[in-house]
């Protein structure tokens, strides 16, 4: 049985969500010093360090990776972020010919936390933006050409070949120069994202607080001028064309336009090109090739009339999936520093709109988990000094943006103050 590598639990990055919510309560506790069992089908969220391809690896080859959300058990922080996973390749087989899938088999086996290395047991249950798919035993199984637009493409002229033998040579020529085979093989860089399940428990000495970049946070204060300040601020987007009411703001940053890119720029986010014909033509190349684009751009909405300042998004190795946001300067400042809206949103899937005519992604309607999301990232950056949840009772709980996907949301805004 096979799932989508990008899948994991429904509540991923929910460890973030009650970072943000209890932040000043959870740290100033000190619990008594005991062991804590950590159960077996806890969910670790990592970002590697190590380089895997197909291609290259072999059985044994080392394995790093570093926690990237703490994690939680009765309350208590058992898994620091800033935590070190290593494992080792079990498995890597390229592809040798178009019908047969690379397959990558990963074992992780040891945690450091604090210098104190612990043995655990532990299978992938998710790829972030992944194109690949696991199966029951967190194997990563790579895609078929025939699952591939240039596959199609391919057989398609194979058929029209039965019969018209020259037509068919020049679409094959059209059809190389403009698009390439897709790389079959699997191959990711440091920094993809991952989430590990326990497949056994996992004992630690004691808790271990949230981690470094998050014990360091400090209250924003003034919690009754930070709420009257975002009541007064916009809180949904408008699509220009046509105009409709879209995605909701979840994320205020405090900070300098260089402070904002460069948070971000540390977290393994990018900056999106421009919305042109040079653009758009990329992203049709890496749909056909079943590939990534790491600055593809993004439909155009307004807040205020106004279309974003910057576009940042993150993805792994195809254009489907990806993390993305929208961000504006706002007229106001907080305690003399720029103040950014942010609507953030994670792109599932990709259909085609008979309406527009054009490609359209589909997005997680659950949209505080994309919130949850970015906060940890940029949190774990080092680069945040203070977070707050801040309600906003005007903001309806549920939705649709201008696509029709569906809206869901607490009706909180995360606010991040950058240094």
């Amino acid at each position: 049985m096979e799932r989508s590598a990008k899948s994991a639990s429904r509540n991923k990055h929910s460890s973030a969500l009650v970072i943000i919510l209890g932040l000043a309560g959870c740290l100033a506790i000190v619990p008594p010093v005991k062991a804590l069992d950590i159960p077996a089908g806890t969910n670790i969220e990592i970002r590697l360090k190590t380089k895997l391809s197909t291609q290259t690896a072999k059985t044994k080859d080392p394995v790093e990776a570093v926690v990237i959300a703490p994690v939680m058990t009765d309350g208590q922080f058992v898994i620091p972020s800033g935590a070190i996973v290593r494992g080792t390749v079990e498995k890597a087989a390229p592809s040798s010919k178009p019908d047969e899938r690379a397959t990558l088999q990963l074992s992780f086996t040891e945690l450091e936390v604090n210098t104190a290395k612990l043995k655990m047991a532990a299978q992938l249950a998710g790829i972030d933006n992944a194109r690949e798919k696991l199966d029951d035993k967190g194997a990563i199984n790579g895609i078929l050409a025939s699952e591939t637009l240039t596959g199609r493409m391919d057989a398609g002229i194979s058929k029209i070949a039965e019969k018209y033998s020259g037509f068919a040579d020049v679409l094959g020529i059209a059809k190389n120069t403009v698009f390439k085979a897709a790389d079959l093989d699997i191959v990711y860089d440091p920094g993809v994202e991952m989430t590990l399940r326990l497949t056994a428990p996992l004992t630690v000495k004691a808790p271990s607080g949230p981690g470094a970049p998050i014990q360091k946070l400090k209250p924003i204060g003034h919690d009754d001028a930070l709420a009257a300040m975002i009541a007064r601020e916009p809180f949904q987007t408008m699509a220009e064309k046509p105009p409709k009411p879209s995605d909701v703001t979840n994320l205020i940053l405090i900070g300098s336009e260089d402070q904002v890119k460069k948070v971000f720029t540390e977290a393994g986010w990018h900056l999106a090109a421009n919305l042109n014909a040079e653009a758009k033509f990329e992203t049709v190349k890496a749909l056909a090739e079943s590939r990534g684009y790491s600055e593809a751009p993004v439909s155009v909405l307004l807040l205020d009339g106004r279309p974003p300042d910057l576009v940042f998004e993150k993805l792994t190795n195809t254009f489907a999936q990806r993390h993305h946001l929208r961000v504006w300067r706002r007229p106001v400042t907080w305690e003399g520093k720029p103040v950014w809206a942010v609507a953030a949103t994670h792109d599932t899937g990709i259909s085609f709109s008979e309406a527009n005519r054009t490609f359209i992604h589909r997005i997680d309607g659950q949209i505080d988990r994309e919130r949850a999301k970015v906060t940890n990232d940029l949190m774990f950056t080092g680069l945040v000094q203070s977070v707050a949840l801040v309600d906003r009772p005007q903001v309806p709980k549920d939705g649709q943006n201008a696509t029709g996907d569906s809206l869901e949301t607490d009706a909180k805004i995360a606010v991040l103050v950058l240094e």
